[in-house]
């Protein structure tokens, strides 16, 4: 027998075996669930009530327009021609295809999960690279502005003033990690448009809108069903994991295996610098974020402590969120992991820049953000503030996209002058 292939049989055996007891433990897991379920049938049935309170009155109406208009957009051909003219910010930033920052700015504008959808569906059309998927990924899945804003500093710990500490913690942090990953897999050649030298950014940007829009041809009427059909579909889909994770941190704090696991967590923070009273809220936030960041809000411990572990939930957004992301990049090769090292990565670089920015507190304050002095604000203001912001950052982000080419272009014009002129050949200015 070769040496190699000895060695990739052990490989395999390994596999096979972390797989199988993957299995056991996952069938165990959910096994127990469901007894416990069974046993603490009025709790569940409360929790899940919970759950469809948030989808139904939060989650559903803020989504589902964004969810339709981004299948009516990349339909028409619009997501392309953005990509066109955010190719020359986002490609030297993040790696990334220009229509990457149409997923960063759905993303900041309307939270978790909208940047995952919007990136699963660029990878089943083509428009980005599996590695080029996984960047995407790991840096756009952030919180909208008025869970930050609203729902946690005036809702949650009372305090408007804070909002400006955990948003700019949280987008920061964001942007480092999409830095970061910009060197992610950079051996892998990525998918960039097609330039053409003597032609403009703008005349570039319709020609790949009509091609997209001559691709997909599929009538007006069946682009708006489809994209009705589907965003309904997904949307039921989040809400289901909404509804199942809010049940299971209820059966985990009632059978008591968060108390089991307090002693262990709370000598992490310890150790860190933060106080151990704050484990059962790290607990919570692990597998979902408005359990968790609620908790923290409410822990008998210093603000600062508070406010360095909420910004760390924040940035991880639980397993609740994990799944439905995973959910809707469901049928791609996308894979997940680079995905989860990202969020941990997000959620330390959150709790580090929360620890460095809480020195500006007093600087901040005063500063807060327009929440009509109310914790859930209704559908028409969550939406108005939703779109006010993602065409806002959008127009920034294609401003200084459009000069950053123009910059290119004027170099470029200048190096042939210098390099005429050198030659000995004449040239005319103009």
């Amino acid at each position: 027998m070769r040496p190699g292939r000895g060695k990739r049989e052990v490989t395999v055996m390994r596999l096979l075996l972390v797989q199988r007891s993957f299995l056991f433990v996952t069938a165990g897991f959910f096994l127990l669930f469901t007894i416990a379920l069974m046993v603490f049938p009025g709790e569940g049935l409360q929790a899940a009530k919970e759950g469809l309170k948030i989808f139904w009155e939060i989650v559903l109406p803020s989504l589902l327009p964004f969810f339709i208009l981004t299948e009516i957009l990349l339909g028409l051909g619009v997501v392309h021609f953005f990509g066109v003219i955010l190719e020359p910010l986002m490609r030297p930033l993040f790696n990334v295809p220009g229509a990457g920052a149409f997923a960063l700015s759905m993303g900041l504008a309307a939270g978790y999960p909208m940047d995952a959808v919007i990136t699963g569906k660029f990878r089943r059309i083509g428009l980005c690279t599996r590695i080029e998927g996984e960047r995407l990924l790991a840096f756009t899945n952030t919180a909208d502005p008025l869970f930050m804003f609203g729902a946690v500093a005036v809702g949650m710990f009372s305090r408007p003033e804070l909002g400006l500490i955990i948003a700019l913690a949280h987008y920061l942090s964001a942007f480092s990690i999409g830095f970061i990953f910009r060197f992610y897999g950079r051996k892998e050649k990525g998918r960039s448009e097609k330039r053409d030298t003597a032609a403009g950014l703008f005349y570039r940007a319709v020609k790949r809108m009509q091609q997209a829009r001559k691709e997909d041809n599929r009538p007006v009427g069946k682009l708006l069903g489809d994209a009705v059909k589907e965003s309904v579909n997904s949307l039921f889909m989040i809400g289901g994991f909404i509804i199942l994770f809010s049940v299971l941190c209820r059966m985990l704090e009632i059978t008591g295996i968060f108390q089991l696991l307090l002693p262990a967590v709370g000598g992490v923070l310890k150790v860190s610098g933060l106080d151990p009273a704050l484990a059962s809220s790290v607990l919570k936030g692990f597998f979902e974020i408005d359990l968790g960041v609620m908790a923290a809000a409410r822990t008998a411990a210093p603000l600062n402590d508070r406010l360095i572990i909420a910004g760390v939930i924040i940035a991880w957004s639980g397993l609740s969120v994990h799944g439905q992301v995973m959910s809707v990049i469901h049928g791609t090769d996308i894979r997940i992991a680079p995905y989860l090292a990202a969020r941990a990565g997000h959620a330390f670089l959150a709790g580090l820049y929360t620890f460095l920015l809480n020195g500006f507190l007093k600087t901040a304050a005063g500063v807060s953000f327009p929440v009509a002095g109310s914790f859930s604000p209704g559908f028409l203001y969550r939406w108005h503030l939703s779109t006010t912001s993602f065409l806002l950052l959008l127009g920034v982000l294609s401003f200084w996209s459009i000069l950053i080419y123009l910059g290119g272009r004027y170099r470029l014009v200048r190096k042939g002058k210098n390099f005429e002129g050198t030659s000995g050949n004449s040239f005319t200015h103009g």
